[in-house]
C-alpha cells in the first residue's frame, strides 16, 4: 500500500510543474505583462520599465521562471492589489470558511446521495426510482446562485435561519482555529457552535445541490451494473443472506466509480462556492475569488489558481488511494 501511495505522489508532480507554467505564461500574456497589470490604470512605459527592473522581468525567461517557482514553494505569492495584504495571509483567513462549507455540502451530498441511489436501483422503474430521478434532473437543472436566493427568501424566516454570513454579531465568541464549529467545540461554547452550524445549513444545502443530484445518479447506475454481475447470482445461489450479498457484494464493487464522482464533486465544490458565498455573504475562498476576478486582482488569482489544482491534486490521490483500499486489486495496476 506505501508503495501504491508514493507512486500517486509522484505522478502528481508533473502535474503541479505543467500548471506553474501554464500560470506562469498567463501572467506574461497580460496586457502589459505583470508590471502592466500591477500598475492598472498608472501604468507609463517607463514606470513598466522600472517595475520590470524592480521584479527581475528583464531577466531571462527561464531565470525568471525558476525565480517565480522558488516563491512559490516558499509561500511568497505577493500581496494583494484589493487589500495590500499578503495573498497568504487572505487564503489562511478565508480558506476555514470554504473548507467549512464544502464539509457541510459533502456530507449532505454523500449522506443522502448513496443510500438514495441505492435504493433506487433496488427498487427500480418503482415510484421512489421515478422520484428520484425526477428530484436529480431538478437539482442538477437549478443553478445554485437561483437556489440560494430561493432558499434565502422562502425558508430563511420561515425556520428561523440565518441568511447570511457565518455567525451571528452580536456572538462573543472565542477564536481558535478559524474554523467556526470547531471552535465552539473544543472551547466549550455550544452556542457558538449551534450557532455557526445554524448559518451553514441553507448554504450547504444549496451548494450540495449539485453534487447530491450527481452521486444519486452515479450510485444508480453503478449499483444496477453489479446487480447484473454473475458473481451476484452466484452468491444468491449459494444460499448467502440477502444483506451480506448487499453489504459485500453489492456496495462493494458499486462505490469504486461513486468514490471518483466524490472526488470531481470535491474538486468542483469550489466553483459552486464562488456563488454560494457570494449570494450568503460568506468570505471563503469563493468569495476572495469573485472579488479578485472583479478587481483584477492577479497575484490573488494566481494563489488561488495554483490553490485550486492542489486541492485537485491532492483529492484525485485519495480518490486513487481510495480505490485501493476497496478493491485491493487496484494496487497491483
Amino acid at each position: 500500500m506505501l508503495r501504491f501511495i508514493v507512486r500517486r505522489l509522484l505522478q502528481a508532480i508533473p502535474t503541479l510543474l505543467i500548471l506553474s507554467i501554464l500560470v506562469f505564461a498567463w501572467l506574461r500574456l497580460l496586457p502589459g505583462g505583470p508590471a502592466g497589470a500591477l500598475l492598472g490604470d498608472k501604468a507609463t512605459p517607463e514606470k513598466i520599465a522600472d517595475l520590470n527592473r524592480v521584479l527581475g522581468l528583464d531577466q531571462p525567461i527561464f531565470v525568471q521562471y525558476f525565480k517565480f517557482l522558488g516563491r512559490i514553494l516558499t509561500g511568497d505569492f505577493g500581496s494583494s492589489l484589493a487589500s495590500g495584504q499578503p495573498v497568504l495571509s487572505e487564503i489562511g483567513f478565508a480558506l476555514p470558511a470554504t473548507i467549512e462549507l464544502s464539509v457541510g455540502a459533502l456530507i449532505i451530498a454523500v449522506g443522502l446521495g448513496i443510500p438514495f441511489g441505492y435504493l433506487a436501483a433496488r427498487f427500480r422503474a418503482g415510484i421512489l426510482d421515478n422520484a428520484v430521478i425526477i428530484v436529480t434532473l431538478v437539482g442538477v437543472a437549478v443553478p445554485v446562485f437561483f437556489l440560494g436566493y430561493f432558499l434565502q427568501d422562502n425558508f430563511a424566516e420561515l425556520l428561523g435561519l440565518p441568511s447570511s454570513g457565518r455567525q451571528s454579531s452580536g456572538l462573543d465568541a472565542t477564536h481558535v482555529t478559524g474554523f467556526a464549529v470547531l471552535d465552539g467545540v473544543l472551547t466549550q461554547e455550544w452556542d457558538a457552535a449551534w450557532d455557526a452550524i445554524e448559518h451553514l445549513i441553507l448554504p450547504a444545502i444549496a451548494l450540495a445541490t449539485i453534487p447530491l443530484a450527481v452521486i444519486v445518479r452515479i450510485t444508480r447506475a453503478s449499483v444496477l451494473d453489479v446487480l447484473n454481475e454473475d458473481f451476484i447470482r452466484t452468491a444468491q445461489s449459494k444460499g448467502l443472506r440477502q444483506p451480506t450479498i448487499r453489504r459485500r457484494h453489492v456496495l462493494r464493487n458499486a462505490l469504486l466509480p461513486v468514490a471518483t464522482t466524490i472526488g470531481l464533486q470535491t474538486g468542483l465544490l469550489l466553483g459552486g462556492a464562488v456563488l454560494t458565498e457570494k449570494v450568503f455573504n460568506i468570505r471563503g475562498i469563493g468569495y476572495l475569488l469573485a472579488e479578485g476576478i472583479e478587481r483584477r486582482d492577479y497575484p490573488r488569482l494566481q494563489a488561488l489558481i495554483l490553490l485550486g489544482a492542489v486541492v485537485y491534486v491532492v483529492v484525485n490521490m485519495l480518490v486513487d488511494i481510495s480505490y485501493g483500499i476497496i478493491d485491493p486489486r487496484v494496487r497491483v495496476r
